[in-house]
C-alpha cells in the first residue's frame, strides 16, 4: 500500500514519522495532510537505504539537484561524484537525467540502468527519473517509440527501488496548436519528444491514453508521480500562454485521478516567469491542481543570465516558494550551455538551498531562523570560527577568509575601522 492509502485508513507510518520527526511537525497533521494529497512522501520500499523527505503544505522548502549522463558525455564515474556533491551540500532529492549510453553503444538502454541503480544504491536521498528518455533511447528514437516499451522502462525504475517519475500525460492534441504561437515553442525534452511522436503519427499523448496502466504500476511500488508540464514556458514571452494553462488544467485534472487511484501526486511548473506574475502563476498552479504539493523549475525572471542561471533561478524560486511552491528544481551555471561540472552542481545546489532558507524565513516555520540569528551574534562577537560552522559554504567562506590580508580579528574590508570592534 501507499503512504498515500495507509494515510486514509489512519495509519501513521514509519515514514511519517521520520519526516514529523524532521520537520518538528505534529504527526496526526501530517497524516491528515498526505491523505489529503497536499503532502507527498517519496519512498519506494525497494530503495532500501532511503531516508524519507516529505514535500508538501505548511513543510520546509525541499531543493532537488539533477544529475545524469549524455550521448556526448557519459562518465558515471563523474556524475556519481555529482551525486556526492550533492548529499554534502544539502540536496534534498535527486533526479537521474540521463539520456544517453556510453559512446561505443549511444542511446542504449543498459549503461542507463546501470547508472540508475548505481545511484539509488549509494544514496538515501529520494531519487526521481524520467522514464520516457530512457523508452525513446531503447525505442530508437520517436518514430518507433510504443507505450509497451514505456510501460517495461517504468517498470524496471519502478523494481530499481525509484521514488518518483515524471510523467508527462498533461499534453493533448487540442493544446499542441497552441504552441505556435511560441517564441520558444517546446522547452521540456521530454514534451518535445511525445509533441513530435504525437504529430509523426496524428495520435493522442500514450501517456495520457494509457494513464491508468501508468498508475497500475506506481502503485505497486508506491512510486510518487510527478505530473510533468511538458509545455512549461522556455522563455517570458510564453510564460502564462494558452498552451501551458491548457496542459495545468490537465494536470489538475490528473491530480484527481491519481488521488483516487491512491497514487501520490504532485505537479510540476514553470519554466520562465516574469517576476511579476510568479505570485498569480502559483495561486492558480494551487487552484487548478486542488493544492498537489508544487515542483518548480526556478522560476527564471529573466532570459539573458546565461551563466548565471542558478541566480536567476533563486530569485524566482524564493518568491515562489513563499507564495506556495514547496519544491525547488535547482538550476546550475551551465543552464542552457552545457552538461553541469562539480563547481556548478556546487553553485547550484547552494543558490536554491538560499532560496528555499529565505522562503522558509519568510513563511514563518518554526525555528527555522535560529541559525541566522547565531550568525549575527557571531558576526558581532567576530567569532570566524563560529560563522564557518554556521554558514552554507564553509568551503567557500574558508577560501575567502584565508586569501584576506588582514589576519586581525576583523576582516579586511575595514579592518581597524571594522564597525562592530569595541561597541
Amino acid at each position: 500500500m501507499t503512504q498515500s492509502l495507509k494515510a486514509k485508513e489512519g495509519k501513521i507510518t514509519q515514514e511519517i514519522k521520520t519526516v514529523a520527526e524532521a520537520e518538528q511537525f505534529d504527526v496526526q497533521k501530517l497524516k491528515e495532510l498526505i491523505a489529503d494529497g497536499k503532502v507527498v512522501i517519496p519512498a519506494n520500499p525497494n530503495h532500501k537505504n532511503l531516508k524519507p523527505c516529505g514535500i508538501g503544505k505548511d513543510l520546509k522548502i525541499k531543493i532537488n539537484a539533477n544529475i545524469g549522463t549524455s550521448p556526448e558525455d557519459f562518465e558515471i564515474e563523474k556524475e556519481l561524484q555529482k551525486l556526492e556533491v550533492c548529499e554534502k551540500y544539502g540536496a534534498d532529492a535527486i533526479m537521474d537525467l540521463s539520456i544517453g549510453g556510453a559512446p561505443s553503444s549511444p542511446c542504449k538502454g543498459g549503461d542507463l540502468d546501470k547508472f540508475r541503480q548505481l545511484i539509488l544504491e549509494k544514496t538515501s536521498l529520494p531519487v526521481g527519473t524520467v522514464p520516457i528518455y530512457q523508452a525513446f533511447a531503447e525505442s530508437g528514437g520517436y518514430i518507433d517509440f510504443n507505450i509497451d516499451t514505456f510501460l517495461k522502462v517504468l517498470q524496471k525504475h519502478a523494481e530499481d527501488g525509484v521514488d518518483f517519475v515524471t510523467i508527462h500525460s498533461g499534453i493533448t492534441q487540442a493544446s499542441i496548436s497552441l504552441i505556435e504561437k511560441r517564441v520558444t515553442g517546446v522547452a521540456s525534452r521530454g514534451g518535445s519528444f511525445l509533441v513530435k511522436w504525437m504529430k509523426h503519427h496524428n495520435q493522442e499523448n500514450p501517456l495520457l491514453v494509457h494513464f491508468d496502466k501508468i498508475l497500475d504500476v506506481l502503485l505497486e511500488y508506491d512510486v510518487t508521480i510527478s505530473l510533468g508540464d511538458g509545455l512549461r514556458p522556455g522563455s517570458l514571452h510564453d510564460a502564462g500562454d494558452e498552451a501551458q494553462m491548457a496542459e495545468l488544467k490537465k494536470l489538475g485534472e490528473l491530480v484527481l485521478v491519481s488521488r483516487e487511484k491512491g497514487v501520490q501526486a504532485m505537479v510540476e511548473g514553470p519554466g520562465h516567469v516574469p517576476f511579476d506574475q510568479i505570485p498569480e502563476q502559483i495561486r492558480i498552479a494551487k487552484e487548478v491542481c486542488h493544492g498537489a504539493p508544487f515542483y518548480v523549475l526556478g522560476p527564471l525572471v529573466t532570459d539573458i543570465a546565461a551563466g548565471y542561471d542558478h541566480i536567476a533561478g533563486a530569485i524566482g524560486g524564493t518568491l515562489a516558494a513563499q507564495c506556495g511552491a514547496d519544491f525547488l528544481c535547482y538550476l546550475t551555471p551551465a543552464e542552457h550551455l552545457r552538461l553541469p561540472t562539480l563547481e556548478d552542481v556546487r553553485e547550484g545546489i547552494i543558490a536554491s538551498k538560499i532560496a528555499a532558507h529565505a522562503a522558509d524565513i519568510a513563511r514563518k516555520i518554526p525555528k527555522v531562523r535560529e541559525r541566522d540569528d547565531e550568525m549575527s551574534r557571531a558576526r558581532k562577537a567576530l567569532d570566524w570560527s563560529k560563522q564557518h560552522s554556521l554558514c552554507l559554504d564553509p568551503e567557500k567562506f574558508k577560501k575567502y577568509r584565508g586569501e584576506a590580508k588582514n589576519k586581525s580579528d576583523a576582516c579586511s574590508m575595514c579592518g581597524d575601522w571594522c564597525a562592530m570592534k569595541d561597541l
